[in-house]
């Protein structure tokens, strides 16, 4: 069963992650699809904000 990830990680111990570019399927997250030359930018901000916390 999927447990939540505030269960599986301690920020004490481990307060820096990698985060990607791309998600499931190849499909981007932010950035410019070099495939299909789509622009993801717009997402940037709110991905940032779930980043650092804000609302």
């Amino acid at each position: 069963m999927a447990r939540p990830r505030s269960t599986l990680i301690s920020i004490e111990d481990t307060p820096f992650y990698h985060c990607v570019s791309r998600c499931v399927r190849k499909n981007f997250l932010m950035g410019i699809d070099k495939d299909t030359g789509k622009s993801y930018e717009h997402r940037r901000e709110w991905v940032e904000n779930k980043l650092y916390g804000h609302p």
